[in-house]
């Protein structure tokens, strides 16, 4: 018998699995276009780890953007190919020498940022072509980025963010509640035989895992998933 999982519900969107994305302050991303920007005021937003730089382009229009260690109200940050070689303000790639940290990079030319923004995570660029610029991500991997992608020199602010502890489980919950992560997160053998097909009888061992059926329906297809095939394969030489 199919089941109605909880991870299931989520996938679909539904209201009770939405983000609260009306409580959000906005996108923070670098217009394009626009050659500075200056620092009106430092903010937080509720879909955002990282603090937030509310700024005044040069166009006259307002946007947010991710707020780098040392920045100040008041500062005026440089956008483009015109901008110099300082914390907060934003080249292209392949203005920016080798060696140097960076975050907030463009997947697209244009984009507004889409890597390295999270809370102290920073790249670094290692290796320049004609057309691509090699960035080393927070990961360890190298990707290769268009030389016109645009990105922000020094690291995001909120560093160390992972260092505090919760302490308790209720501050861990309505911290992930903001951005509608689900907590606490409960294994499918110490469900109920209800709500997962791993779940079973009320003892000290509960789980009921198993292979699923071949033809089982898309509510049981969880867990230890049947082989396609067994045994040694015939007909075939090695």
């Amino acid at each position: 018998m199919g089941k109605n999982l909880t991870q299931q519900a989520r996938g679909k969107g539904g209201p009770s699995f939405t983000a609260p994305s009306f409580r959000y302050l906005g996108e923070a991303k670098l217009k394009f276009g626009v050659s500075s920007a200056e620092v009106i005021d430092i903010v937080k937003s509720q879909g955002h780890l990282t603090p937030l730089l509310q700024v005044k382009y040069d166009d006259g229009s307002t946007g947010l953007l991710v707020a780098p260690e040392g920045v100040f109200v008041g500062q005026k940050l440089l956008i483009g190919e015109n901008a110099s070689l300082e914390l907060g303000n934003s080249l292209l790639l392949k203005d920016i020498p080798e060696g140097t940290l960076i975050f907030n990079i463009e997947g697209i030319p244009g984009d507004g940022g889409k890597f390295c923004r999270t809370t102290g995570s920073f790249a670094k660029v290692v290796a320049k072509t004609d057309k691509y610029v090699q960035v080393l991500l927070p990961s360890k991997k190298i990707k290769e980025f268009h030389v016109n992608c645009r990105a922000t020199i020094g690291i995001p602010a909120g560093a160390g963010r992972k260092e505090k502890p919760f302490l308790k489980a209720g501050k861990k919950y309505h911290y992930r509640r903001a951005r509608k992560k689900r907590y606490p997160l409960m294994s499918g053998s110490a469900q109920n035989a209800v709500d997962h097909p791993f779940g079973n009888k009320r003892t000290s061992r509960k789980s009921k895992a198993r292979p699923v059926p071949k033809n089982a329906p898309p509510g049981r297809k969880v867990g230890y998933l049947r082989p396609r095939r067994t045994g040694q394969s015939k007909g075939k030489s090695l």
